[in-house]
C-alpha cells in the first residue's frame, strides 16, 4: 500500500477543518444579547451594558447558564453616577467607591508614613491599583465578566456618605444576567466582615473570590517589595510565599490555586497584614497571583515594580462569607483573632528566647516610656546575667594567653611534619599536657560565646520585627528604631567600641595572621550591621560599652600574669 503524499494530507486536513467549522456554527449558536439600557443612562454605562455577555466557564461546562432563560426576570441594577463612601473609626479611615464596589484607600490612624510632614499610612498603593485593580474587587473565571464586574457602577445602600464604625455598607449591581452583591460590615476594631453573592441568570457562579489587588503595605519601607509575602495556613502549618515563589499568570490570566480548606490566608509586609479568615466551616481560601507593573512616576523612564496579589474564594458555588483583619502585626491583637494570627510575627527558631525577651522589653517600656532607653536597660540586664559566664571565659583566655608562647614553641618544633605524620600526635599530646597542667579547658573561651549567639539572634528578630519599634524614637537623630541609622552614627560607634573591646581582651592565639583577622573583625561587622535597625545597633553598642567596663574591672582585679620563661626543647627524633 502506497503512503499518502503531503499534498493529499493537506487537502484532507482542510476538508475536515471546514466540516468541523460548519458543524460548530450549526449546533453552537452565540448567546442572546442582553436588553438595551434605558435612554436615561450615561454613555459609558450604555457601552458596558451593550458588551457581549458570555457565561462563566463553570456555567458553560454544566449547561446551567442559558443566556435567554432568565433575562426577563432579573432586573438591571446600576447607579447613575460614581460616589465615594467613607468609614471612620479611631483606628482606620477607609474610602470605598461604588465603581466596582472596591476600596480606594485604607489608612491606619495610629501609624504614619515617612513623608514630611508625616501622613496617616495608606495600605493601598493607588498608583499601582489604578492599573491592576483595587482591594476587595471580584475575581471570576471569565475575564470579560470580571472586568465588567469591577468597572460598573454599583448601587450603594448606606446610612450616609460618611459613617462612623460600626457600620454596614451594601453594594449591588446587575446587568440582567450577572448579579453581584457585596455586604461589608465594619467594626470598631481592625477586623471587618464581607459577604459576597455572585450569580449568573440566577445560578451561583463557581470560582468567584474576593481579591486584594494593586499591592499592599508600606511602600516606603526599605526594599518593601522584597518584604511582601503571601501566606496561608493549612493543616496547622503556616506557609510564607515571597514574590519569587508566586509565579506569573498564564495567558488566560488565571491565578495559581491552593486548595483548602485553609485556616487563613492573606498578604503581609514587615509590619502590617491583610488576613482573610473563613466565617463558615466550608469556606476555602485559595487564590493568588502576581504581576509585573510598569508606570511612570515623575519621569520619562518607566518604572518596573513587582506586585503581590491574592484572592480568597470558595471551591463550591455559594455566597462567600469571611472576616478580614487589616492592620498592624501586633502580637497582642493578632493573638485575639479566631483563629489566632500571632504566628505572622516571625521569631524563627529563636522564638523560645525571643518571645520572653520581647515581653521583658515591653514590661520595661511601661516604666521607661522610650524604647531606646528600654533597649539600653534590657542590654544591661542581659550583660549582668551573663557576666559570670563572661568572667569564666575571660579567665580561660588569660590562661591561654599565659601559655601561648610555650605552645608556640611546641608548634614550631613540629611544623615541618605533615598532618598525617604520626609525630603530629606527639605534638597534640604535649599541648594537652600543658592545658592539663594549667587547668585550662580549650573550649572554655568559646562556650560563653556559643551561649550568647542564640540571644543575639533572638534580639535581632525582636528588634527588626516588632512593630512597637516602628517610628519609635530614641534621642536626637534616631527617630525610628526599626530603621537603619540615617547618619551611621550607631554602626560606627558599635564598630569602634568592638575594636576597643578586642584590644583589651586577652588573645587566645599568638599567631600573627589570626590576630590580624581578629583586628579586622569589627570592620567586617560594620558592613553587616550598618543597614540593620537602629535598635539592634543600639543594643550592640551598649553591649560593647558594658563589655569594655567589665574587662577593665577584670584587668584591675586580676591582671594578666607575667609570661614565664620556657626552656627550648630539642626536636624529637
Amino acid at each position: 500500500m502506497t503512503e499518502m503524499s503531503d499534498q493529499v494530507r493537506g487537502v484532507i486536513f482542510v476538508l475536515l477543518a471546514l466540516l468541523i467549522l460548519f458543524a460548530w456554527q450549526h449546533f453552537y449558536k452565540p448567546p442572546v444579547q442582553p436588553p438595551q439600557p434605558k435612554p436615561a443612562e450615561s454613555a459609558q454605562t450604555t457601552q458596558q451594558a451593550q458588551a457581549p455577555v458570555t457565561a462563566p466557564q463553570s456555567a458553560r461546562k454544566t449547561g446551567k447558564a442559558a443566556a435567554g432563560t432568565a433575562a426577563s426576570s432579573i432586573p438591571v441594577i446600576e447607579a447613575s453616577e460614581e460616589k465615594t463612601v467613607v468609614v471612620e473609626s479611631p483606628l482606620y479611615h477607609v474610602e470605598l467607591s461604588n465603581r466596582g464596589g472596591v476600596v480606594r484607600s485604607w489608612k491606619l490612624r495610629k501609624y504614619f508614613d515617612d513623608q514630611k510632614p508625616p501622613r496617616e499610612l495608606d495600605l493601598v498603593n493607588a498608583d499601582v491599583a489604578q492599573e491592576l485593580g483595587w482591594p476587595l474587587s471580584v475575581l471570576l473565571l471569565d475575564p470579560q465578566q470580571e472586568t465588567l464586574a469591577n468597572s460598573s457602577l454599583y448601587q450603594v445602600t448606606a446610612a450616609a456618605d460618611r459613617l462612623d464604625a460600626p457600620a454596614t455598607i451594601t453594594f449591588h449591581w446587575s446587568n440582567g444576567h450577572l448579579d453581584i452583591t457585596k455586604k461589608l460590615n465594619f467594626t470598631d476594631s481592625y477586623e471587618m466582615s464581607i459577604e459576597t453573592a455572585v450569580t449568573f441568570d440566577g445560578q451561583p457562579v463557581t470560582g468567584s473570590a474576593i481579591a486584594w489587588r494593586g499591592g499592599f503595605g508600606d511602600k516606603a519601607v526599605y526594599r518593601a517589595a522584597l518584604l511582601i509575602n503571601v501566606f496561608y495556613k493549612l493543616n496547622g502549618k503556616l506557609e510564607l510565599l515571597p514574590l519569587k515563589k508566586l509565579g506569573v499568570p498564564n495567558n488566560q490570566i488565571q491565578p495559581l490555586l491552593q486548595p483548602g480548606p485553609l485556616e487563613f490566608t492573606g498578604l503581609e509586609d514587615q509590619f502590617f497584614t491583610a488576613a482573610f479568615m473563613p466565617d463558615s466551616a466550608d469556606l476555602s481560601l485559595a487564590l493568588w497571583h502576581w504581576t509585573q507593573f510598569h508606570h511612570i512616576t515623575g519621569g520619562d523612564k518607566p518604572e518596573s515594580e513587582q506586585v503581590a496579589e491574592m484572592a480568597a474564594g470558595s471551591p463550591v458555588p455559594q455566597p462567600l462569607r469571611m472576616r478580614v483583619y487589616v492592620g498592624p502585626k501586633d502580637v497582642t491583637l493578632l493573638s485575639k483573632e479566631k483563629p489566632p494570627l500571632d504566628e505572622l510575627v516571625q521569631f524563627g527558631w529563636t522564638g523560645i528566647i525571643a518571645k520572653p525577651l520581647f515581653e521583658v522589653l515591653k514590661w520595661i517600656y511601661k516604666y521607661v516610656p522610650n524604647y531606646g532607653w528600654s533597649i539600653v536597660i534590657l542590654t544591661l540586664v542581659i550583660n549582668g546575667l551573663m557576666f559570670p559566664l563572661k568572667m569564666k571565659s575571660w579567665r580561660s583566655m588569660q590562661k591561654m594567653q599565659k601559655v601561648g608562647p610555650e605552645i608556640k614553641q611546641i608548634q614550631e618544633r613540629y611544623k615541618k611534619y605533615s598532618m598525617t605524620d604520626p609525630r603530629k600526635k606527639k605534638m597534640n599530646e604535649e599541648v594537652m599536657a600543658i592545658y592539663s597542667r594549667e587547668g585550662i579547658n580549650p573550649m572554655g573561651s568559646c562556650l560563653p560565646m556559643l551561649f550568647q549567639m542564640p540571644i543575639w539572634w533572638a534580639l535581632w528578630r525582636v528588634l527588626n520585627g516588632a512593630i512597637e519599634l516602628r517610628h519609635a524614637p530614641w534621642i536626637g537623630w534616631v527617630h525610628d528604631l526599626s530603621a537603619m541609622d540615617p547618619y551611621y552614627i550607631l554602626p560606627i560607634s558599635m564598630t569602634i567600641t568592638m575594636y576597643l573591646m578586642t584590644k583589651t581582651t586577652p588573645q587566645t592565639t599568638v599567631d600573627p595572621t589570626q590576630q590580624k583577622m581578629m583586628a579586622f573583625m569589627p570592620l567586617f561587622m560594620f558592613f553587616i550591621f550598618y543597614k540593620l535597625s537602629s535598635g539592634l545597633n543600639l543594643y550592640m553598642f551598649t553591649s560593647n560599652l558594658v563589655g569594655i567596663g567589665q574587662q577593665w574591672y577584670l584587668n584591675r582585679t586580676e591582671p594578666l600574669p607575667s609570661r614565664s620563661k620556657f626552656k627550648k626543647k630539642t626536636e624529637p627524633a
